[in-house]
Order: C-alpha cells, then structure tokens, then sequence
C-alpha cells in the first residue's frame, strides 16, 4: 500500500532524541529554545514559541490577543474542526464564510459583510499548502482594525512573493505526525509583537513569569526538549523535503490535469503540498475503494465543513455563518460542495518514481 501520509525520520533524528534522552533534560530547553530561534527565521519574524500541538498555537494566539466572550472572529468552515474550537474555547464566537473554490481558502469577496461591532479577528487557514489571499485580507483587516491570525498549521514554507506564511498576522504551525516536518506532536507561534510573544510564553507554562512567579492563569501547553531536538533536524531538511513535495505534484499534476482537476498554484504564490487534492465530482467514494484496493491509499480532508458536523449541528447558538446567497438551500455552499469532491492522494517526498506512476496510472483508469 503507498500511504497517504508518512514521516521521515533518519540517523540523524535517532541520535538527536537519544543524546536527549542520554543529558536526562527531557523538559522544554535549550533544544526548544534554539528550534524556536531558527524557525523564527525561517519564517521572517522576529520571533517564534514553541507550545505542545498546532491546537494549542491556535488557541494560545487568540488568548494572547485577549479574543474571548463577546468577541467575533472570522473563519472558514473547511478545516480541520481545531481552528473553530480554539475560538469557542476562548468563549468568543466562530463567523464563518465561505471559501474560493479553487485555492479551498477563506474567499476575501465575502469577508466585509461578515464584520460587526463585535468582529476583532480574521483567521484564515492556508489548507493543503496554498497560501489564502493574504495581501487582500490585510488589506480589510487594516481597514476595519482588525487583528490576523495565520492557521498555518499545513503550511510551512509556503510563500507569498517570497513573504512567508506565518510573518502576515500571528502565525500558528503544527508539528503533527502528517505535516510537511514533524515532531510527533508540536506547534509554534509566529510573531513579530514582543507582547504577544511574552503572553504566549507565560500561558504556555502556568502563567510563570519565572520559576514558582505566577503573574497570570496560564496553562501547561509546552513542548519537550525530545520534540525540540526532532524538530530541529527536521527543519534543517525542511527545504528538501518541500522540493520533493512540489517535484512530486509537479508530476502528478503533468500527468493528470487533462482528464480530472488538480490543484492550482496562484501565480506569485507557493504552494507546499501538505496535500495533494482532486476534485472528484462523481463517485469519490467509489474511487476511494477502488485505488485502495489496487495499493494506493487516499484521504478525504474534510468529508463534513466544520458547520456540518454534530458538535456545531447541536451547539447552533455559538456560532453563526454568513451567506453570499441568502437563496440557496446551502449556507455555505462552495465549502459544502467542495466536501462532497475532495480527495487527497499521496504526495510526501518518501514516494518512489515507481509510486508516483502507479499512483497515475491508477487514477487514469477511473477517469475512463
């Protein structure tokens, strides 16, 4: 089976995390501290903190920001369900708007008339590797004195115009099993406020503004110097590891483009290829079954928008949408459709040129 999804640990990984483990300092550190500092400059910011999942880096940039009960902010319903939950969890309340059909990012034509009194935040996800359109959703941040937050979290690397994502607004990254670099579990904030900085710092460790000093109610949401050290050598490889991403959806993309549609890349705009992702209008499922069983797995990320799913069907009063087309049945209807096509096939740089034919070769025999 060519998986869908797989981390690439070497000899240099192993002998990181056992020279960890052989000091005994298996709390956060100086290899923490020194991931932070380089992956602060990898993403062009001033700096960078390191916290325990991409969940927690969400949630712990909007407390930062001071975002809570009464409180709007602005999202996409077609994400993983963390980015709406860090919102409710603060107490403040998930908008959602609809999303570009192409790009699967939060559509920056819907976004003003989603803004109230109330709004104070726009949360775009950068999905599956493509940049949102950043240059407009500052531009209406800016004009509405609105703060940014980056779900980053399946995008490291991506670039607009050599502008890395993460260096817009505050950023937030995962660290998890399938993302582009990995430390089993981990995230990072972005920034280039050193108040946010020092908040995200004190509410990451029980609100310690040094050992045993507790100046705010914080949580314990850190990362481990064995997360550190992987992470460190992780993004040492990270520029590889994202050629052969894009090589590998290059290819992917030569080959299949003329009989089923594959992901775009907006000009000026770098895409990292967290997934790769087909429409597939008509028999998703079916297709799904079909390459599984001829040895190529697949993924649908998402099956239901965030708005869809039971949590959000039960608790409607926390969140509300906004709608381009009051007449239609869907409230959001290009993220609902986009729900029913999407299906990811493998892209990681451990396939082989014989993976990547089979993978073709497979695909091509569905499309008739």
């Amino acid at each position: 089976m060519i998986p869908v999804a797989r981390p690439l640990f070497g000899e240099r990984e192993q002998a990181a995390v056992a020279a960890v483990l052989h000091t005994g300092q298996v709390a956060q550190g100086q290899q923490v501290e020194e991931f932070e500092r380089r992956f602060a400059q990898v993403c062009q910011v001033a700096d960078a903190v390191a916290v325990s999942s991409g969940t927690a880096a969400l949630y712990l940039a909007l407390l930062a920001h001071e975002i809570g009960p009464g409180d709007e902010v602005i999202t996409t319903p077609f994400s993983f369900a963390a980015t709406a939950n860090t919102i409710l969890l603060t107490g403040a309340t998930p908008v959602f708007v609809d999303i570009e059909p192409d790009t699967y990012t939060l559509d920056p034509a819907l976004v003003e008339a989603a803004i109230t009194a109330q709004t104070k935040a726009i949360m775009p996800v950068h999905l599956y590797g493509h940049p949102a359109n950043m240059p407009r959703l500052l531009q209406i941040a800016q004009k509405h004195h609105l703060l940014i937050i980056e779900d980053a979290c399946q995008a490291h690397a991506a670039s607009i115009e050599g502008r890395p994502v993460g260096s817009f607004g505050t950023g937030c990254f995962s660290f998890y099993a399938t993302k582009n670099i990995t430390t089993g579990e981990g995230g990072m904030v972005t920034t280039n406020d050193p108040l946010i900085a020092r908040r995200v710092r004190l509410l990451r460790s029980h609100g310690q503004q040094e050992r045993y000093r507790h100046i705010a109610l914080g949580h314990n949401l850190r990362m481990t110097e064995l997360q550190g050290a992987l992470g460190l050598i992780q993004l040492e490889r990270l520029a590889a590891l994202t050629e052969q991403r894009r090589a590998n959806a290059a290819f992917l993309t030569q080959h299949l483009t003329r009989k089923i549609q594959t992901p775009v890349e907006r000009a000026g705009y770098r895409h990292v290829y967290h997934q790769y992702t087909l429409r597939v209008p008509q028999r998703r499922d079916t297709w799904m079954q079909q390459l599984r069983e001829k040895g190529v797995a697949t993924a649908v990320h998402y099956p239901l928008p965030i708005h869809r799913q039971p949590f959000y069907q039960e608790q409607c009063t926390l969140w509300r949408a906004v709608s381009a087309d009051s007449s239609t049945a869907s409230v959001l209807p290009v993220a609902e459709q986009a729900a029913r096509e999407v299906l990811s096939l493998p892209v990681h740089p451990a396939l082989s040129t014989d993976d990547l034919h089979t993978i073709v070769r497979e695909v091509m025999s569905l499309c008739g």
